[in-house]
Parts: structure tokens; sequence; C-alpha cells
């Protein structure tokens, strides 16, 4: 049981950090959209 629930926080670990870093590099691309569309609108 005791490595049963080790296993399930392991998995649960990496599931919380693969989404982290989806939604990091989602958001890091709207930001990088959001100061294209700014310089096209400076010029």
């Amino acid at each position: 049981m005791k490595i049963f629930k080790i296993c399930m926080m392991i998995g649960f670990t990496l599931l919380a950090t693969t989404a982290c870093r989806e939604t990091m590099r989602g958001a890091g691309e709207d930001i990088e959209k959001a100061g294209e569309n700014i310089q096209d609108s400076a010029r």
C-alpha cells in the first residue's frame, strides 16, 4: 500500500509539471503575439 501511494504521488507530480509547462508555453506564445500586434500597429 505504501508503494502504491508513492507511485500515485509521483504520477500526480509528473502530471502537474507537464500541465504547468504547457500553460507557460501557451502564455509565452500569447505574449509574443501581443508584442507583434503592438509592433504592427506602431508602424
